[in-house]
């Protein structure tokens, strides 16, 4: 056992090291190439498509065996539909700015010193993630641009999936002349390799974890490398007192119903209570028609009888099913008191008809997406046009909300002379 340990530790070293000598011919490489190397990764996931949904078929027969989630068999699964998802996730990314090598800003010191400020790759990042095999390539397209060289590792229960994806990016790269080891996956299932993966601080730069509570709290705790998070989503929609019902009734069935195993699905309804009367009955109607579970406070109980009661928990519970609560609040201020006290600083939306109550609640909520009289699951960095996404941050540093190309990056400053000297 401990010499498996010891083999498994000295590829996760193996790999590190290989990703560390890629980040920096990867960093250097020009845009062009790094986009020949794009275009070829989505050819690739067309040209090995049966291939790659083979293996996704095996994956998701596996995990119903072991009984998973409706929930995360949703995300597991891919199809035609979204394999050319993937494929046009990659197509964007080419599309996009590069940001390598961008003066953020530049001046001039009486001395005659010009200082740049000069976007760089953060390095290598190291990608932890659950069940989603579209992560995979979105991930690998972004770093790849740039300029990071990427560890990725999937979940168990997408490992098949995860590998024939890989396979096709590797090929991709060495078509392009650029090394296979800008994008690794981890080569094993076995939780003792992200274990492993966390103590490389020499060797990774910063770990993006993109699962469950539990998954990234762990992280959390045993990371020797920095962290962003991408925390649960708990999302609210208030309904204002001000606002179109048949707007704010449009927006929450989207919300919650579009495709509520994502972590911007709606997961709490707050309703004014000057509206509730005339909202809540028709709303809840149509919600328990698509199958949603409603869980209520005594407020929208005496209102619709019958629902079940919400309790604690539910305040603060990532449902990622057809489940949702329902509270009546008082005021705009309730709502927003309610959404700091419960929400995950994740996307939380107001329908309102009245300027300055959205202002208001833009300026009161601390979220990394405030939506106005719009649906919450906007919150993508595809639907953002930033191409595609690693995740959505929930973090303050170094980046919130959805991460692609610019958040991937850090600086540097370069500094030009001539002669200068410190007196």
């Amino acid at each position: 056992m401990v010499t498996s340990l010891a083999s498994l530790q000295d590829d996760m070293l193996r790999v590190a090291r290989e990703a560390k000598a890629a980040a920096a011919e990867l960093a250097a490489a020009a845009t062009p190439q790094k986009n020949a190397a794009l275009s070829g990764m989505a050819s690739r996931l067309t040209q090995q498509a049966a291939a790659i949904l083979a293996a996704n078929v095996e994956d998701v027969r596996k995990a119903r065996a072991a009984g998973l989630s409706s929930a995360l068999i949703d995300r597991l699964v891919l199809d035609e539909r979204r394999l050319q998802e993937m494929v046009r996730s990659i197509e964007s990314v080419i599309d996009l700015p590069d940001p390598v090598g961008e003066v953020i800003a530049s001046w001039r010191r009486p001395n005659g010193l010009e200082i740049r400020k000069v976007r760089v790759p953060l390095g290598v990042i190291g990608i932890i993630y659950e069940s989603r095999p579209n992560v995979t390539s979105e991930c690998a397209s972004l770093c790849v641009k740039s300029g990071n060289a990427v560890l990725l590792r999937g979940g168990a229960e997408s490992f098949g999936s995860n590998q024939a994806i890989g396979a096709a990016l590797k090929a991709a790269l060495r078509e392009a002349r650029l090394p296979q080891a800008c994008v690794s996956l981890i080569p094993t299932a076995d939780r003792a390799g992200v274990d492993a993966m966390l103590q490389l601080d020499q060797w990774i730069d910063v770990i993006i974890p993109r699962g469950g509570e539990a998954l990234i709290q762990k992280i959390v705790d045993t990371s020797r490398i920095p962290v962003i998070k991408h925390a649960k989503g708990v999302c609210h929609v208030y309904v204002d007192d001000a606002a179109d019902l048949a707007m704010a009734q449009t927006i929450a069935f989207n919300a919650k119903c579009q495709r509520p195993a994502t972590c911007n699905a709606m997961e709490t309804l707050l309703v004014h209570r000057g509206v509730a009367q005339r909202f809540l009955p028709q709303m809840l109607q149509r919600l328990r028609q698509a199958k949603v579970e409603i869980r209520a406070d005594e407020a929208s109980q005496r209102i619709v009888p019958g629902l079940a009661p919400a309790t604690e928990e539910d305040w603060s519970t990532e449902y990622l099913d057809l489940i949702l609560s329902v509270k009546v609040v008082d005021s705009l201020e309730a709502a927003v008191e309610h959404i700091r006290r419960y929400g995950s600083s994740h996307s939380d939306a107001i329908v309102t008809a009245d300027p300055t109550h959205a202002e208001r609640f833009v300026r009161a909520v601390d979220s990394a997406a405030v939506y106005v009289n719009a649906s919450t699951r906007f919150t993508d960095g595809y639907q953002f046009g930033l191409g595609a996404e690693i995740g959505i941050s929930t973090d303050r540093l170094h980046a919130r909300g959805p991460m692609a190309l610019e958040e991937l990056t850090t600086y540097k400053y370069v500094v030009y002379g001539t002669g200068q000297v410190r007196e």
